[in-house]
């Protein structure tokens, strides 16, 4: 079974919501809920390890769009549930332990903005015409530093714009003792697993369809 620190996910999951606008994580049947009121997602449970709370409350769940997280794999999530919930994609909770990105210069032809918003900053590396080739977003609470919704478009990869990316919301990070989390997907860890970024917990994802 994984074994993952609670108090890494839940400063990761209270820098997220600050990083997101949306409300903090409560404690809520041995993990940590998230009111999220979106159209698609009215909330997310999540759970640092396989227990039988998560079951137990999956149980009491029956509407779409209310989401379980759990830091372990697919194998141990689906010995909670019954087989009306859905799996999606897998994902891997990283940690940037030692991680302090060497200086890379943008490609000609991109700039980049960085906008700071109390806690939360936000990364733009837009072309000469003004599109968006890459962005994301990075929050410092409570000695963690987590990086969140890093992307590149399509057209504009294999240029070295997620490593500048990555770079420049690194140099916001003002306590050298914070604590770097994300949570990457298949693709994403392989660019932070070669930025020097360790894979700490697979993050399974389940939900009922519609």
């Amino acid at each position: 079974m994984t074994c993952l620190e609670p108090g890494l996910i839940a400063g990761w999951l209270r820098a997220r919501s600050v990083a997101r606008g949306l409300p903090l994580p409560v404690a809520d049947h041995g993990g940590w809920r998230v009111d999220t009121g979106l159209a698609h997602e009215l909330r997310r449970y999540v759970f640092a390890r396989a227990e039988d709370s998560l079951r137990i409350l999956a149980e009491t769940i029956s509407a779409p769009h209310i989401y379980l997280k759990l830091c372990g794999s697919e194998q141990e999530m689906r010995a909670l549930l019954t087989p009306r919930w859905e799996i999606q994609e897998p994902r891997f909770v990283m940690t940037g332990d030692a991680y302090a990105p060497a200086y890379l210069p943008l490609p000609a032809g991109y700039c980049l903005q960085l906008t700071r918003c109390g806690a939360t900053t936000t990364a733009r590396i837009v072309t000469a015409q003004g599109a968006v080739a890459a962005s994301g977003y990075a929050a410092e609470v409570n000695d963690y530093f987590i990086y969140d919704q890093i992307a590149t478009a399509p057209e504009h990869r294999r240029r070295g714009l997620g490593a500048c990316l990555m770079r420049s919301l690194y140099s916001t990070r003002r306590s050298p003792t914070s604590i770097q989390v994300l949570v990457a997907t298949a693709q994403g860890q392989a660019l932070y697993s070669a930025l020097g970024w360790r894979i700490r917990s697979p993050y399974t994802t389940a939900h009922i369809p519609h």
